[in-house]
């Protein structure tokens, strides 16, 4: 029997969709359900590749890691990566499809649907409930026609709705009210439940607003969700995790700088959640000035490396860190950081930019990157073979991630490669990276996700600042596990769970 579906969606983006759904994938595996998570498009440059060097979007393996399932790419069937203001980089079951401006994904989104289609069919097979997030607003009024994510996807699924509003915001009345008013007719017969997120404050005094919204909507309030501090990876550049906040006087500081593209910031959770650690956002070399001399930067990816260097540039903040290098600060790169580190960076086919484009890179690493046509996707496991000057107990860590890039790096005769990795399940073992002195760089996203890297870093970073190197790095998977009951737990204390379940068995 095909699963039963629940669909998640909200006034508008950042509303906390993703967060509920994960909630209620935790809930749901808790009262002994198979659950998958399911949103047909998402748009965000946290990406994730699975086991089979597939592409998907960061929300589902966040709501698949909540289910106690393998995260598996129709979970996710299209994703697209922004490019420019206009354009994205759309990823079809996994792998690259096109890059097209909006208005041609617009146009060509009815090819997608039996791809929607048979991605969920094929979850739904295998599960006793899928829980789909929405996208944005279902009442985007100008996006309705060939809708594949919002309304349009809770009718291909036969899924009732609960729709989110954010209070933080201001006006989560108007906002639930103004949703529901410009839905169509069966649009509406699918909306079963408000839901309040975010808020802060005595829920008495909002009672009166939710018998008023009840009322002149008729779809019911199934509770008001609290804002909550759970430490679970964010979706996309808008989360409030990339605002820059000070650590404690002594603390172990690391400087991440903030690209206008960013992206896989989640690459950085297990620092911030490292006692003695304040991890530190930085878009500015004023905001990099007031932090002293961190112990650690980060060049983190980015979807476009060439135009984030070339902003690094003109912002100043390549000089600022490359005066830290100087003075002997270990300067990491991530995919696209780590190009950045080098001499040169070649566009021959135009993937970035205008083709034959070739800038200079910061010249902190003896090496040249060129992109090429082919995404490398990859799992990868692998060994730290080379460690960086003042992080030596670096050396030996175990490593456990992905690769996602486009560019490939190549470094000089006798530059030490930072780690040897293997794609999961084969003995087919290529050095990856670069060490020169203090400076290094890797392709591998994931680097501190499997702890002793983590542990080596805290061991080294905390000496320089006497503090005892022998504080236990926290276990990211069991610390995202704790993260994951917490989010069910404020989940089933502050919505009606019996209506939920009711609404899921009634269907639509």
């Amino acid at each position: 029997m095909p699963a039963k579906a629940i669909m998640i969606q909200g006034t508008m983006s950042s509303a906390g969709k993703s967060l509920v759904a994960a909630g209620l994938c935790r809930i749901f595996r808790q009262d002994g359900l198979r659950v998958a998570p399911f949103k047909s498009q998402n748009m965000a440059l946290n990406s994730y590749v699975t086991r089979e060097g597939l592409e998907m979007g960061r929300a589902q393996v966040v709501q698949a890691q909540a289910a106690g399932v393998e995260p598996s790419v129709r979970m996710n069937p299209i994703l697209l990566k922004p490019q420019s203001d206009t354009g994205s980089q759309v990823i079809l079951n996994g792998t690259v499809w096109a890059a097209l401006s909006a208005a041609e994904y617009y146009r060509r989104k009815p090819e997608l649907v039996p791809h929607v289609l048979r991605a969920y069919e094929s979850l739904a097979a295998e599960n006793d409930v899928i829980v789909i997030e929405g996208a944005g607003s279902p009442a985007e009024i100008n996006l309705k026609e060939n809708d594949i994510v919002n309304m349009g996807m809770a009718r291909m699924a036969k899924a009732p709705v609960l729709l989110v509003g954010d209070i933080d915001r201001g006006g989560v009345f108007a906002s639930l009210y103004g949703t529901a008013a410009l839905m169509e007719p069966w649009e509406k017969r699918h909306l079963k439940g408000f839901v309040i997120n975010k808020f802060r404050g005595d829920v008495d005094l909002l009672r009166p607003g939710l018998r008023q919204i009840e009322k002149l909507t008729g779809i019911p309030a199934l509770g008001v969700v609290p804002w909550l501090s759970v430490e679970i990876d964010d979706e996309d550049s808008l989360s409030s995790r990339l605002s820059r906040r000070r650590g404690a006087p002594g603390a172990v500081t690391v400087a991440v700088i903030r690209l206008p593209r960013i992206s896989n910031f989640t690459d950085f959770a297990p620092l911030e959640a490292l006692p003695g650690v304040s991890v530190e956002y930085v878009s500015t070399p004023g905001e990099l000035e007031q932090l002293g001399e961190p112990e650690l930067v980060i060049l983190p990816g980015t979807k476009s490396t060439i135009p984030d260097l070339l902003w690094l540039r003109q912002c100043g903040l390549e000089t600022a860190i490359q005066k830290l290098a100087s003075r002997g600060v270990p300067v990491l790169g991530i995919c696209g950081g780590y190009q950045m580190l080098g001499r040169t960076l070649s566009d021959p086919l135009g993937v970035e930019t205008t083709p034959g484009t070739v800038v200079r890179g910061l010249g902190l690493l003896p090496g040249d990157t060129v992109f090429e046509g082919q995404k490398v996707l990859s799992r990868v496991e692998g060994t730290l073979l080379t460690a960086p000057k003042g992080l030596e107990s670096l050396a030996g860590a175990r490593l456990d991630g992905y690769e996602i890039h486009m560019g490939r790096t190549q470094t000089d005769p006798g530059v030490p490669p930072l780690c040897r990795l293997a794609p999961l399940g084969e003995d087919t073992p290529r050095e990856d990276g670069a060490v020169w002195g203090n400076v290094f760089g890797t392709y591998l996203h994931g680097f501190f996700d499997t702890g002793d890297a983590l542990e080596g870093l805290w061991a080294a970073l905390a000496e320089k600042k006497n503090l005892d190197p022998q504080v236990p790095a926290p276990d990211p998977a069991a610390c995202r596990e704790e993260q994951y009951d917490r989010l069910a737990a404020a989940l089933r204390e502050s919505l009606d769970m019996a209506a939920v379940y009711s609404i899921l068995e009634e269907g639509v």
